[in-house]
């Protein structure tokens, strides 16, 4: 196929992007690439650097499917920038999926999240028909987007919904930010694990091959099995209170972990099904213990390092700060080198 992804340069894009070029498939790029290019040059690889809030409809063109990934991620950016959330998370992805369509592109899949189940009183697993309760700005925006993309499915526009459990484990944008990942670097590097209290909150979690497996065994899918669709990626091995997961973490680093708990109570709990993708055909590869390793050899052999641009909201905010400082100083297009 040939595919467009939007934010093909961020966390779980970058190694969507690689894996949809090792099966064959023609890939457009789309991303602003705030944290830098982690995508290596292809013969099948076109790179667009654009803000997906204006993207143009030739971009569209000769496109069989498209994943719109963009998102400002994860829910502290998206509580700081608000307004920016909503528009790229929910109102960008609205306008990309009427051009897609309006361009006769055959499918969209859109990456939501199932941080929208919000908090989730009973013990029993909710699924894609349970009601929904976002609690933040980033959970509101992607509920926003689902409920006003899935009604353009049609005969000729196959609509498809992933709800993606938290992701974790190694890309080349790399992310600290999210639970598995800084709990292996906190543990790893000071062998004190940070852990939101009061650590019984259920959170499913899926690896990000997992899910970027997911995305590409539901375009290879009959359109009457996945068309207006909502499937939850995931699986029941990988859902985790986040107690138990820190000793899981602990156990993998050594016995002499401490666990460092932080903020208040964290109210986002939901303990999610996985079947229905499931009796689709669609397993997990990967589990918490593989991620954790596999952070934790890259940090040992100097290949991973927590950065500024490891933490989304913080280098979000560097961005902002640098664009103040520096937006009058160029004369002539340069600062202190002049060009010739």
């Amino acid at each position: 196929m040939n595919i467009l992804i939007t934010g093909s340069g961020g966390y779980i894009g970058s190694v969507l992007t690689k894996m949809a070029l090792e099966e064959g498939h023609k890939i457009r790029a789309v991303d602003r690439f705030f944290f830098g290019d982690n995508i290596p040059d292809h013969k099948n690889l076109e790179k667009i650097q654009r803000d997906c809030r204006d993207l143009e409809d030739d971009l569209f063109e000769d496109i069989d499917a498209v994943i719109d990934l963009v998102a400002i991620s994860n829910d502290p950016a998206g509580e700081f920038f608000k307004t920016e959330t909503i528009e790229i998370n929910y109102e960008s992805r609205v306008r990309t999926a009427n051009i897609a369509k309006l361009k006769g592109v055959k499918r969209y899949i859109l990456p939501s999240s199932c941080s929208i189940y919000g908090f989730n009183e009973s013990a029993d697993p909710v699924n894609e028909l349970s009601e929904t309760n976002p609690l933040t700005t980033y959970a509101v925006a992607n509920e926003n987007a689902e409920k006003n993309i899935l009604p353009l499915a049609s005969e000729d526009f196959c609509v498809t919904i992933i709800r993606q459990a938290t992701v974790f484990g190694f890309s080349p944008r790399m992310r600290f930010d999210l639970a598995i990942n800084g709990m292996t670097y906190g543990a790893w590097k000071n062998k004190k694990l940070p852990l939101m209290r009061d650590g019984q909150q259920w959170r499913p979690m899926v690896h990000v091959k997992d899910t970027c497996r997911a995305m590409i065994f539901l375009l290879k899918q009959k359109k009457e099995d996945v068309n207006g669709e909502i499937f939850n990626v995931g699986s029941k091995e990988c859902t985790y209170q986040l107690g138990p997961l820190a000793k899981i973490v602990a156990n993998e680093i050594g016995n002499d972990v401490q666990i460092e708990w932080y903020g208040d109570v964290d109210h986002r709990s939901y303990n999610v099904s996985f079947e229905k993708i499931k009796r689709l055909g669609f397993e997990v590869k990967y589990d918490a213990v593989y991620g954790i390793n596999e952070i934790l050899e890259k940090l040992a052999n100097g290949t991973l390092n927590k950065t500024t641009k490891t933490m989304t909201l913080d280098w979000y905010k560097l961005l902002e700060e640098w664009f103040e400082t520096l937006k009058d100083m160029p004369i002539n297009g340069s600062i202190l080198k002049v060009k010739k």
